[in-house]
């Protein structure tokens, strides 16, 4: 069963909570509330998020402080936050937004197709991120324990065909979602994003490929692009 991704969701009103959880729910992942930026980095220290919808005006706290913290912790800094706004203070309120690190600034009332539709980017990046890390794990196993004796031999096979298989797939999907994002002018944090993706399918294709045998599968391995 494949898990679903977190969204965190970010403000001190419950009732724009209620309302970004209505809108989100067609998604079909799992949504945590957190009513101020103290709640919200307590959430990040123990669960992962494929991104953040964060409220910049609240009371404590506001959105571009809790985005600096969130950036400056390293289990967190990559997750993509999409700040929400009540006001517009003009491109330099903007400038602010993106300068603390924000991939995406939409202000109130937005369109509730708009903002799933940008979520949903970033929700399926994440999930095709963890495939990634799964593939490697494996690759990671069969680099340290495969090809020991004749029966280890018939098992470093089997195992390289199913991980090219799965492997396979990955990309498949990964390519179809970058056709997608340059279809939709999508933003260019989710376009970057899509990119390093790639190149991390890339390096781990080179990586299965060198075990294949005939191919030098004794040498060096090829890690995976950062």
């Amino acid at each position: 069963m494949v898990q679903k991704a977190k969204i965190l969701l970010v403000d001190d009103r419950p009732e724009n909570l209620l309302a970004l959880e209505a809108i989100l729910s067609a998604l079909d992942q799992t949504l945590v509330r957190a009513s101020s930026g103290e709640e919200a980095l307590k959430a990040l220290l123990t669960d992962d998020f494929a991104v953040i919808l964060l409220d910049v005006q609240m009371p404590g706290m506001d959105g571009f402080e809790t985005a600096a913290h969130i950036k400056r912790r390293e289990r967190t800094r990559d997750i993509p936050i999409i700040f929400l706004t009540a006001i517009n203070h003009g491109p330099h309120h903007t400038f602010r937004g993106y300068a603390a690190g924000a991939v995406d600034y939409i202000s109130k009332p937005f369109d509730p197709w708009v903002l799933r539709a940008k979520v949903s980017v970033f929700v399926e990046l994440y999930m095709k991120n963890c495939q990634l890390r799964e593939q490697a794990a494996l690759l990671r196993l069969q680099l340290e324990g495969g090809g020991k004796g004749a029966v280890g031999g018939r098992e470093s096979a089997g195992l390289l065909a199913e991980l090219s298989a799965r492997l396979a797939a990955v990309e498949e999907q990964a390519e179809a979602l970058s056709k997608q994002l340059d279809d939709d002018s999508a933003d260019a944090a989710a376009v970057a994003t899509a990119a390093h993706l790639e190149r991390k399918l890339t390096g781990l294709r080179r990586a299965l490929d060198a075990l294949e045998p005939g191919t030098g599968a004794g040498g060096p391995a090829v890690s995976p692009a950062n």
